[in-house]
């Protein structure tokens, strides 16, 4: 396949950057990768395993000439980031963005931008609850969305850095700035919540020790609470960011929350039944929808391809 752009930065080398340069590799959409890690240790890793065509030992180093530089950096340091290579950065070249929140982000990151440059904000939705550059693997995005949120860009540079995602694997979609950070909050952000809320309930009650914990947790106990093993620097930085959205989806939750204890209180059966089988059949249309698989792996092959 003929590259879609000559020299594409990765600025960060975590799980979602390392697949993206398997997943480059695999399509043959980029004629050289270049990586940057704040962390030398991660950086000597990712020279170890492969990761990126040349890993650079500063930001400024990795964008020099890149035609795509990708911030995949926690959400709360896109700013400093973007601030720190815009002298740097290549007319006419387009910058973009991996993270799971959309207005903060351009309003840290935006500013920044240079004339002639174009900023389009993405958000590949998928991930694992490991992170690190050993963690990615070239099919992570496949069939998986990636929402573009092109707030006002370049329709070239926009089409452009869609067909990309689409070459990785992934299905795009365009989207509103507040629309997005409404949705992601329903799909992701909130789940994260509960599950490290379940975890911190379970830590508390003091009759059940950590051993008993970890004993029984090959039921749902595991399941609902893998997500909970994420990466917290980007999850502090999630909330912290997405928090009026995430505080309105919190809101519905626990309204709901309420209505089942009180069904539960009053013996209302009917009530139960009636939630949970409306409930399963919006899960059972997830599988349905292919964005996810009844396979107890949840279909995450840890392996590069």
């Amino acid at each position: 396949m003929t590259p879609i752009y000559d020299r594409v930065a990765l600025i960060g080398l975590g799980l979602i950057a390392s697949s993206m340069f398997w997943a480059m590799k695999r399509a043959g959409v980029a004629g050289e990768v270049t990586g940057y890690a704040r962390s030398e240790e991660t950086r000597d890793t990712a020279r170890r395993i492969g990761l990126c065509d040349k890993v650079c030992d500063s930001a400024i180093e990795a964008v020099q000439d890149a035609d795509l530089v990708v911030l995949c950096v926690p959400v709360g340091a896109m700013g400093a980031v973007a601030a720190e290579i815009a002298p740097h950065l290549k007319p006419g070249a387009t910058v973009s963005d991996v993270g799971s929140v959309k207005k903060s982000v351009i309003e840290a990151v935006g500013p920044h931008i240079p004339e002639g440059v174009h900023f389009v904000p993405a958000h590949p939705m998928a991930g694992t609850e490991h992170s690190g550059p050993e963690s990615g693997f070239a099919t992570l995005f496949d069939n998986r969305w990636c929402l573009i949120v092109p707030n006002g860009a370049d329709e070239e540079a926009t089409a452009r850095l869609e067909r990309f995602w689409q070459a990785l694997g992934a299905n795009c979609e365009r989207m509103e700035v507040e629309h997005h950070d409404l949705v992601c909050a329903v799909v992701s952000h909130i789940p994260h919540l509960i599950a490290y809320t379940m975890v911190g309930v379970a830590d508390d009650l003091s009759r059940v020790s950590d051993q008993e914990v970890i004993k029984y947790s090959a039921a749902g106990f595991r399941d609902f609470t893998r997500i909970a093993a994420s990466d917290p620097t980007m999850w502090r930085d999630v909330f912290l960011t997405n928090k009026d959205a995430t505080l309105e989806i919190l809101g519905r939750f626990t309204e709901e929350l309420f209505a089942l204890q009180r069904a539960i209180r009053t013996g209302d059966g009917d009530e139960l039944f009636d939630y949970f089988t409306r409930t399963r059949a919006i899960r059972r249309g997830i599988i349905e929808a292919g964005q996810d698989t009844e396979a107890p792996d949840f279909g995450r092959v840890q392996a590069k391809e």
